[in-house]
């Protein structure tokens, strides 16, 4: 089977990925990042009528080279309307030596852990250690995966829920506090909470700003994850503005993320950016420096977080003895 591709469904990324482990191979993608180990990163995004299709590709180049290029369709209205996920895709994994491609990757789970993976890793260098207090606005999966990771890397007590779903919030709250056993609160009225918080995440399909400077506490840190193509937003220019600003990849924020609203406000230019996640991880740069600066991570999700949770699943399937094959180029 040495020519043919692996094939892995979500249910094998669950078996073989778990939070922790994907937090450690996501945070390695952005230290070989720092360190020159990645090829290019790219992104093409496409429209459609009731949502979109993004490609996301990049390589590492560390112990064994790896490429990895990620489909996903991103449809908001898929569960109400068709009783489908709102995204769903493929991630191509090819060994970026020879150009094999070794194994397709349901990408509904990988992107769900990977994109929280890099929330958490950004908190734990931009976030007061003390961070007790979250806000998490968006009650999907990916807020669920949110609280997960973040959960792994401070002592959370407290959460209050938001989702401008009718009733998503409350049962967000219920499975929340249960299976993490801390005290979630749903609430209608986000900007009466946000203000309490330590850390604040949204992760929404907003296409307007939900946090404005004036919402945010001193010494809190927002993590924006929803903003993923030019026409989404979810931070204010001013609060980015007045903020230390940590984007996971410059370009891309400066062309999709909220960075490219407080770009084209005229709010900051792209050398008030403190810097990427990628020189905070290798100390290059200073994560939080005060207890009472605000911190926000502009997160649009970088291929470099996926190649790095494809690998670890093709891996790990491989040393499990994992055999559905199929030889595509026969």
């Amino acid at each position: 089977m040495s020519h043919s591709t692996l094939l892995l469904s979500r249910a094998d990324v669950r078996a073989f990925l778990d939070m922790d482990s994907c937090i450690a191979a996501v945070e390695g993608a952005f230290r070989a990042h720092a360190d020159g180990a990645t090829l290019p990163a790219g992104v093409l995004g496409t429209h459609a009528s009731d949502g979109g299709f993004h490609v996301k590709a990049a390589g590492l180049t560390r112990e064994r080279a790896y490429y990895a290029a990620k489909i996903n369709a991103n449809f908001p209205g898929n569960p109400a309307r068709h009783g489908l996920p709102t995204i769903q895709g493929v991630v191509a994994l090819f060994d970026a030596t020879n150009g094999m491609l070794l194994a397709l990757i349901d990408s509904m789970e990988i992107t769900t852990l990977r994109t929280a993976a890099a929330t958490a890793v950004a908190a734990k260098h931009l976030a007061r250690e003390d961070a007790r207090v979250v806000a998490i606005l968006g009650c999907g999966v990916q807020g669920r995966s949110q609280l997960r990771a973040l959960s792994r890397v401070r002592r959370i007590e407290r959460v209050y829920a938001w989702d401008g779903a009718p009733g998503a919030a409350a049962s967000y709250a219920r499975e929340m506090t249960t299976e993490l056993g801390c005290e979630v609160v749903p609430t209608d009225d986000y900007r009466q909470m946000v203000g309490r918080c330590d850390v604040i995440v949204t992760c929404t399909a907003s296409r307007h700003s939900l946090l404005a400077a004036n919402d945010v506490s001193t010494g809190t840190f927002v993590a924006g994850v929803g903003a993923d193509s030019e026409n989404k937003q979810e931070l204010g220019p001013e609060l980015l503005a007045r903020s230390t600003l940590v984007v996971d990849v410059l370009e891309q924020c400066a062309r999709i993320g909220d960075l490219h609203h407080a770009l084209d406000a005229g709010a900051m230019t792209r050398d008030d950016v403190h810097a990427e996640l990628a020189d905070v991880v290798a100390g290059r740069r200073p994560g939080r420096r005060t207890t009472g600066e605000v911190t926000v991570f502009d997160s649009t999700g970088t291929a470099l977080e996926d190649v790095a949770a494809g690998a670890m699943v093709y891996e790990r399937a491989l040393a499990a003895g994992h055999a559905r094959y199929v030889a595509l180029g026969q």
